[in-house]
């Protein structure tokens, strides 16, 4: 989008700047006359008007530990809920773990403990993700509740009075490792299409009618072209509904193994006592966690249909076809949308035990941070499509987007307001157009965000933020706060406050994505911990001028990796240094650099530099030192650049 299209979409919100910043001391602009419709074009209706919002994730199979993937398909909708409470909504947000199955059965036995004591234990490791990611889930739901086995007995009791369940017997292909029967036209080369081995069954089972569903099916996709996505995936469930054979009744009971929901109402005695499939057990969970069988209740009411089943698209199928046909046999309103991500690989291959390349997410948060992990997270990925991890990557991405862009311009802003404006927030005296143009794009930044949330293009929300810390790191390069101190101390108080207003905004933005983070960033700008929703982002709750500011503080720290921390410990000169030979002089490069054109803000900062050193009487070590300096080397990179493009 160009920066003129962009502003024009948010022009209302430049003059809704105006009365907030005349509050905090600005002198000379014009009063809008309709301040509360320029507020109502930044902030939509209130929560109360809003709808609320149950957003899920599946829950996780405890046949093993927690991966990447589990900590992505969670993070994802932790995003979504998080935004979706900032905005107004009241939101509860589901996961949990799947403990049924013919697979803990086995790895229960294997272990030597009960299959209640195995999942008991694989259970909790999935539960410590949650405030190790600080994940803010408001239900964890386990199978093996009480409130789950009678809600989803419940549902088998609906769906046989429907007429939806008969008895059968199954003859076919079964995956343990997936708990998915499959045909002999699904198998690749004798294993199942995710690699799994497959054994034959034949054994009595109940059948859901599943063909019976198959047209309303596709008539509800077709006409909600919302409810799965991306397209491909929408793509990829209608083309295996329309497929030449079609859909097949499924089998829904076992009888060959006993770890799981015992169908309701069976004879005593009866040769064969049934179990429940467990993906008909494991799906109704999101039933039981609206409150399930009370369909008639203003909690159910409250929550269900779903507003967003959060998915990896390896589980797409279950979701996409058997649950709503489930969910139509039963006469119950179909989720709102169902969204289906992609794999992690690391560094091109896709990880496996055998390989040993499987990244351990609690490793990750240990080593590198949680928010670090989180932003990585959603910023490297086309949400929807398989993502690459590498360690250098991530590393890439916290020094250069987080530590750098944001968190070097952030400290720089507040540590020299706090000094040169008696510790407290600066007065703004008349905005200047370029002052107009950086607090339209912080204010145009809610709407986008929105859209981005809506149609989860989750990656556009770190890349939407970014944009606006990116122009603010040119607007301080340019207003040179550091020069205007000895030229305009008025001007410096104003450009302070735009860069901590429009930081104030950035902060509010981000706390879906990096909560902690952006806690301390608004803690350093003095903004109130109740003032931190979207309802705040809007120029009434601007930064007063005059407020306290507290102890400046490095908030997002670079990542020194071993090399890092070894060069800096490596004595500077000394025997080393002297045996190294000393290249030629170069008396044309002499001349050059003589010839060299000075950039105006890297001889700005290289001033800056020496201030801070001789007139503060501060060392190399000095963090505010070592921030100048940081700064000083991307300006005369980037001018180099510029000089070379030239």
């Amino acid at each position: 989008m160009s920066l003129l299209v962009m502003l024009l979409r948010v022009s209302s919100a430049v003059t809704s700047f105006v009365p907030a910043a005349r509050r905090a001391g600005l002198h000379g602009l014009h009063q809008p006359q309709s301040r509360a419709a320029v507020r109502r074009s930044i902030v939509t209706a209130s929560a109360a008007a809003k709808q609320p919002a149950f957003i899920t994730t599946p829950i996780y199979y405890v046949n093993g530990q927690p991966h990447i993937g589990h900590v992505y398909t969670t993070l994802s909708a932790d995003v979504v809920a998080r935004f979706m409470r900032l905005d107004g909504h009241e939101v509860k947000f589901l996961t949990g773990t799947d403990e049924h199955g013919q697979k803990v059965e086995q790895s229960a036995e294997a272990a030597g403990v009960t299959p209640l004591e195995f999942a008991d234990k694989v259970s909790a490791d999935f539960r410590a993700l949650l405030p190790l990611y600080n994940f803010s889930c408001d239900d964890f739901i386990r199978t093996t509740e009480p409130r789950h086995i009678g809600a989803v007995q419940a549902l088998w009791r609906k769906l046989l009075d429907s007429g939806d369940i008969f008895l059968g017997a199954y003859k076919g292909w079964y995956a343990v490792r997936d708990e998915c029967f499959y045909t002999e036209e699904e198998l690749v080369d004798g294993v199942a299409p995710t690699g799994a081995p497959v054994e034959w069954v034949a054994e009595p089972s109940y059948f859901f009618a599943l063909s019976k569903w198959q047209q309303p099916l596709i008539e509800h996709i077709e006409a909600n072209p919302d409810f799965i996505s991306p397209l491909s995936r929408r793509n990829e469930v209608l083309a295996f509904i329309k497929q030449d054979e079609g859909l097949r009744d499924l089998s829904i009971s076992r009888t060959t193994f006993k770890w799981g929901v015992p169908v309701p109402d069976q004879p005593e005695g009866a040769p064969e006592q049934h179990i429940m499939y467990v993906w008909l057990d494991a799906l109704t969970n999101y039933l039981t966690a609206a409150g399930y069988p009370e369909t008639g209740s203003a909690e159910f009411g409250k929550w269900w249909p779903a507003s967003l089943h959060m998915v990896g698209k390896d589980i797409l199928r279950f979701h996409a076809i058997y649950w709503p046909a489930f969910l139509l046999a039963a006469g119950l309103p179909l989720p709102k949308k169902l969204f289906a991500h992609g794999w992690w690989t690391r560094d091109g291959q896709k990880m496996s035990k055998s390989i040993g390349n499987v990244v351990d997410p609690v490793h990750l948060v240990h080593e590198y941070g949680c928010d670090q992990v989180r932003y990585f997270m959603v910023n490297e990925v086309a949400f929807g499509s398989d993502g690459d991890f590498s360690d250098q990557q991530l590393i890439n991405c916290i020094n250069a987007k987080l530590a750098n862009e944001l968190g070097n311009l952030h400290y720089r802003t507040v540590s020299f307001a706090y000094k040169n404006c008696d510790g407290a927030v600066p007065t703004p005296q008349s905005l200047l157009p370029e002052d107009e143009e950086m607090l339209a794009l912080a204010a145009g930044m809610l709407p986008q965000l929105r859209g981005i949330v809506s149609d989860l293009s989750l990656h556009r929300y770190t890349q939407t933020v970014s944009a606006v810390v990116q122009a603010a790191n040119r607007y301080i390069d340019v207003q040179a706060p550091w020069a205007l101190r000895k030229t305009d101390v008025e001007r410096m108080g104003t450009v302070l406050w735009v860069l901590m207003e429009a930081l104030r905004w950035v902060g509010i933005a981000y706390q879906p994505v990096t909560p902690r983070l952006s806690a301390g960033i608004l803690d350093q700008l003095g903004v109130d911990a109740a003032k931190r929703d979207f309802a705040f982002l809007d120029a009434e709750y601007a930064l007063v001028g005059g407020a306290p500011l507290p102890e400046p503080q490095i908030i997002i720290p670079r990542y020194e990796t071993e090399e890092d921390k070894a060069a800096k410990a490596a004595p500077k000169g000394g025997a080393k240094a002297k045996a190294a030979p000393k290249p030629p002089k170069q008396k044309k490069q002499k001349k050059q650099k003589v010839d060299a054109p000075v950039d105006p803000a890297v001889a700005a900062q290289a001033a800056e530099v020496r201030r801070l050193k001789e007139e503060e009487g501060k060392d190399k070590d000095d963090p505010d030192v070592k921030a100048a300096v940081a700064e000083l080397l991307r300006l005369k990179a980037a001018a180099e650049s510029a000089l070379q493009e030239a």
